[in-house]
């Protein structure tokens, strides 16, 4: 067999439906996909390729699908901490987006972000944000996957003037970028309490006929809940299905105020759920039930939320805080095992995006988007099960290689194709001019 490149590493997590870990495996890859995964004895034996790379101390895993953030926030890090949602949303975040977002911000924002996640194995994100057209191509230009929603708000806020304003601006970028092979798009209404019926049911028409999920904040705190009783006599969910929103397109974030009966109708929906555990936790929203969700039979995936709320964008710490999360939630060292805490990172992260036949997991056949960390350090020694180190002990900076359909774009912990100087000088300019201004 005639591959571009093969990869030897010590230990390969490949995600598939055996959750096996397997030891002194290679990855052969060709026009950026995934052409075989087999033991590193044999593929010396029947593979030639053009390109030989060995990693021995290093784990593979799939790209991680960070699958909610708000790319372009990077540039309010630290700016509104220690504050309840609503607050942090009205006197802080809106403000302060409404004097400064313009296509300029997004850009170095989204640029600080994209090299923040690559450096931590990210190789797929789904945003939701201002100036979608912007996020796409900085992220396009660094060789990232994203998902790039339509955001969509009922209240001007520098970016559009209303509702349809929004969907308008965001039909003319998904007729930009509908056959890109790095950028999926998505309609991305911010939550029930901004966006009223009827853009909703506009976005449930378009969504349908397009054929793109819709992305959005749901029962993210008990406020929503009563402002949903007081405003429209019913919960957010119940709204949403009333207007035909609850289905398989619809990947619902944060999800922390949930019944049984909710659940239930997810499931049978076959709506996605994505976690952001440490977003939760910092705002004080409350805590997802994952694993009542899980055993219900909902895909849940995991997200990092904005670097606002967060404060960073590292899904490899957010695994293991939903790993220890879910436990303590559920009352059982075992609700959440390292293995579930993987694929809520990898495979059904890609399955929300509905990217699962091209991502999530190291198989024949899907792109070549891998990483490889590099699990020699003290504190992810002595190494039972790689598994566990990679969710209970590994960090970020252990990330040493990043491959998107198969071209690098972190080699040896850099990026190759971002300026990291400028992208972090950049940021640093707009720290001084919103400091200035506040």
């Amino acid at each position: 067999m005639q591959a571009e490149l093969l990869i030897h590493s010590q230990w390969v997590l490949p995600v598939d439906s055996e959750n096996r870990q397997l030891t002194d495996h290679a990855l052969a890859i060709a026009d950026g996909r995934i052409l075989a995964l087999l033991p590193s004895d044999e593929a010396r034996r029947s593979i030639q390729a053009e390109r030989v790379i060995e990693l021995e101390g290093h784990l593979l895993i799939p790209g991680l699908v960070n699958a909610h953030t708000h790319a372009a926030m990077t540039l309010m890090r630290g700016f509104a901490d220690d504050m309840p949602l609503m607050t942090w949303l009205h006197q802080h975040i809106w403000p302060t987006e409404r004097r400064w977002i313009d296509p300029s911000f997004v850009r170095d924002g989204t640029r600080l972000a994209v090299l923040e996640m690559l450096r931590g194995g990210v190789t797929c994100y789904n945003d939701m944000y201002f100036h979608p057209d912007v996020a796409a191509q900085v992220t396009a230009e660094a060789g990232m996957r994203a998902v790039i929603g339509m955001i969509v708000l009922d209240s001007p806020i520098g970016y559009a003037a209303d509702a349809d304003d929004c969907i308008t601006r965001g039909l003319a970028f998904q007729d930009r970028y509908r056959d890109h092979p790095l950028i999926r798009i998505a309609f991305a209404p911010h939550s029930p309490y901004a966006v009223s019926d009827v853009p909703l049911r506009r976005i449930r028409t378009l969504a349908d006929e397009l054929e793109v999920p819709v992305h959005l904040h749901l029962q993210e705190t008990r406020d929503e809940i009563v402002q949903s009783l007081r405003d429209h006599g019913e919960r957010p969910i119940k709204r949403l299905d009333r207007l035909g929103l609850v289905g398989p397109g619809l990947i619902a974030v944060h999800m922390t105020q949930l019944d049984d009966t909710e659940i239930a109708r997810l499931a049978s929906a076959g709506a996605h759920v994505v976690h952001c555990p440490e977003s939760n936790l910092k705002l004080a929203s409350g805590f997802c039930p994952v694993a009542k969700l899980l055993a219900a039979g909902v895909n849940v995936a995991l997200g990092t939320d904005g670097a606002a709320s967060n404060n960073d964008l590292d899904l490899l710490g957010e695994m293991r805080t939903a790993a220890l999360l879910g436990k303590g939630v559920a009352g059982s060292a075992s609700a959440i095992p390292a293995a579930t805490a993987l694929r809520m990172a990898t495979i059904q992260g890609a399955r929300a995006l509905g990217l699962e036949d091209e991502i999530g997991s190291l198989e024949p056949g899907k792109s070549a988007d891998l990483v490889a960390l590099d699990l020699r350090d003290a504190h992810t020694q002595p190494l039972y099960r790689p598994i566990s180190q990679l969710v209970y002990a590994a960090g970020r900076h252990q990330v040493r290689q990043v491959w998107i359909q198969g071209r690098q774009v972190i080699r040896d912990g850099m990026p190759t194709r971002l300026d990291p100087v400028e992208a972090i000088a950049a940021a640093q300019v707009w720290g001084e001019r919103i400091r200035a201004d506040s």
